[in-house]
């Protein structure tokens, strides 16, 4: 893997708290599922998911979405069990 895709794949990864948290505020009347896929897009976008196809730094874009998705419904767990978060 390209290293310069990784450091970009990393620093991607680690806005998805920000990311979630904004989404929830922003989208907070909409359902989980349209929330999730706000996250995914986002971060998607972040990633430039579209670029790296093209770059051949990504060669399946469907399994890295949903391994995306995989990553944000681990947040949003992590987040959901936090005593922080329910404040």
């Amino acid at each position: 893997m390209d290293f310069d895709f990784m450091k970009l794949f990393l620093r991607a990864v680690a806005l998805v708290p920000d990311v979630i948290h904004r989404t929830e505020a922003r989208f907070g009347e909409k359902t989980g599922v349209q929330k999730r896929e706000a996250a995914v897009e986002i971060v998607g976008a972040a990633i430039d998911v579209a670029n790296a196809v093209s770059l051949k730094h990504i060669a399946d874009s469907g399994r890295f979405t949903e391994g995306l998705g995989r990553i944000i419904d681990g947040v949003v767990e992590c987040l959901n069990a936090s005593v922080w978060m329910k404040s």
